[in-house]
């Protein structure tokens, strides 16, 4: 039982993260140094960093998701035009791109497949595998002799 509230609290504080991630990144996304969108690229990396760390901690994908959505989430809420007619992200190829960005992010991160049991599986078979016995005198070796 405690489990589950302790796996349900942390994917509520999951949601949290993501969605002051996508916030942010959201309102930076428009920044540009000269013709460097610096902005798109710091919030995408920030957003992809803690999605990847929040999946490589955990170890469960489902609290990735559970932030990508908050984040997700959130950046829909914020695009909307506000009361006043002011519009965070507006429908310009940089706003399109950051939109379709963070959700390639979240899916990418999401979907990779988890290589911990690929790589314990590959030690376990190396390391339960028989080791190769060495021939004897007799020209067999111990294997041959059970």
């Amino acid at each position: 039982m405690s489990s589950s509230i302790s796996r349900g609290l942390s994917w509520l504080a999951a949601a949290v993260v993501g969605g002051v991630y996508g916030i942010a990144a959201t309102i930076a996304h428009s920044f540009l140094w000269g013709p460097v969108p610096v902005g798109l690229i710091v919030g995408g990396i920030a957003c992809a960093a803690l999605l990847i760390s929040l999946r490589a901690l955990t170890g469960d994908r489902w609290a990735a998701l559970v932030a990508g959505i908050g984040m997700l989430a959130l950046i829909l809420v914020i695009s909307q035009r506000g009361p006043g007619g002011s519009v965070v992200v507006p429908n310009t190829p940089l706003g399109n791109i950051w939109m379709y960005l963070a959700v390639g992010i979240t899916v990418l991160v999401v979907a990779w497949p988890d290589l911990s049991r690929l790589r314990s599986a590959h030690t376990d078979g190396a390391a339960g595998a028989p080791p190769t016995a060495a021939p004897t005198a007799t020209g067999t070796s111990a294997r041959d002799v059970d």
